[in-house]
């Protein structure tokens, strides 16, 4: 028994270092792949650059949902196939300890994870979604205040209109301004000044602009000619862009928690068509945490390479299997989201097709004497690599000849 316990424990070491670099690998090339498109988006909208980081922060669900398969995968596999090839499964199976003894570890971590996965895609990733979406809302509609171009005339609600030459310390001081504002009843301002800046009010639709050494004229169709006042400093009250209202969370499938999609996918008072879409994504986000607890089955056969073999083939493979699978459940939620195909069937049919595959791969390693599920691919791609080899070496003597 306490031997049993220190080969858990030696195995769950074995799998925690890959699993946890994975998933933060993972979540962090599709974290940098965003941001630079979400400060390329931020810069046309003129928005500031925290706003980046905030958008970043709502992704992190959605990143972590499709993280976590690929590290308990990569986790799993990894740990198996060092066991294999430094001969320390044959030893474990050698003194009696089988396959089923050896998943109960990965199974405890595929567990565990699925049931974190379980409440990132059905109840925290829906809120971030539509966090993240409100803040592209308020982008672009000026909601998140308002933003100055230099060198260009910007436009502060339907009135005022503003031009900056220069701008230093991160917009907070500001050369070379001119302002033109339209008020009621014909009204005009026009005001050019030296320096400026914005400061906060206590009313958060109001700033101040703060302007220096400038020239103000007014006019007005009462005036006889428009009025001019040359000022050391002038205060000037700005109405920031009134924020619409944004839509309420629930106007796309992805802002909606696993309960909503239930419920929404059986109101008899929407179309079927439109019954059809919440479903196939409540069947999506199921059929991919119950993928979870195939995984550790799928990474043990994976992992195990032919004898006197050190190709790392199954690595590979997995990767494939698990983004092509993924791809399918993809296609069959939009052939359940039209209602060509009954969404349950959609999605469940592919999800027992692949369970089949991982279930005689694994009965085909721990049960035929000398199975290797993935032998004869082994026995290709080693064949496919010496001729390779040869070719390139031929190549070689072909270049040395020619120079000679």
């Amino acid at each position: 028994m306490k031997s049993a316990k220190l080969v858990d424990r030696y195995l769950a070491r074995l799998i925690a270092v890959p699993l946890a670099a994975t998933m933060v690998i993972a979540a962090m090339l599709l974290l940098l792949e965003k941001m630079l498109n979400l400060f390329d988006f931020v810069a046309q909208q003129g928005g500031p650059v925290s706003v980046v980081w905030k958008m970043l922060a709502n992704l992190i669900p959605e990143y972590l949902s499709l993280g976590i398969p690929i590290g308990l995968m990569l986790g799993v596999l990894l740990a198996f196939r060092r066991l294999a090839t430094s001969s320390e499964l044959d030893v474990l199976l050698a003194v009696g300890v089988s396959y089923r003894r050896l998943l109960r570890v990965p199974y405890l971590y595929a567990i565990t994870l699925a049931l974190v996965n379980f409440a990132i895609v059905g109840f925290i990733e829906p809120y971030a979604r539509y966090a993240y979406e409100n803040l592209r809302y308020e982008l672009r509609s000026g909601a998140l205040g308002a933003s100055i171009k230099v060198g260009e005339f910007s436009k502060l609600g339907k009135q005022m209109t503003i031009r900056v030459e220069r701008s230093a310390q991160g917009g907070r001081d500001l050369s070379g301004i001119f302002v033109m504002a339209q008020g009621t009843a014909g009204k005009r301002l026009a005001v050019t000044a030296q320096h400026g800046r914005f400061l906060a009010t206590d009313d958060p639709n109001t700033i101040i602009f703060r302007l220096q050494h400038g020239v103000l004229v007014r006019d007005a169709p009462g005036f006889a000619s428009p009025r001019v006042l040359q000022f050391t400093s002038n205060d000037l009250p700005i109405d920031l862009p009134k924020e619409e209202a944004f839509r309420q969370r629930g106007g796309r499938n992805a802002e909606l928690t696993m309960p909503e999609l239930a419920k929404s996918g059986h109101l008899r008072s929407l179309a079927k068509k439109e019954r059809a879409k919440f479903r196939a994504e409540l069947h999506f986000r199921l059929v991919e945490v119950a993928t979870m607890l195939l995984l550790p089955l799928l990474g043990v056969a994976l992992a195990v390479p032919p004898k006197r073999s050190s190709s790392a083939l199954g690595v590979f493979l997995s990767i494939v299997m698990i983004v092509t699978y993924h791809k399918v459940n993809e296609y069959a939620e939009a052939l359940g989201s039209l209602g060509r195909v009954q969404p349950f069937l959609a999605l469940w049919i592919p999800f027992l097709l692949f369970a089949a595959l991982i279930w005689w791969m694994y009965r085909t390693l721990t049960t035929v004497p000398g199975g290797q599920p993935i032998g004869a691919l082994e026995r290709q791609s080693a064949k496919i690599g010496a001729t390779v080899k040869r070719w390139i070496a031929w190549a070689r003597r072909e270049r040395k000849g020619a120079a000679a």
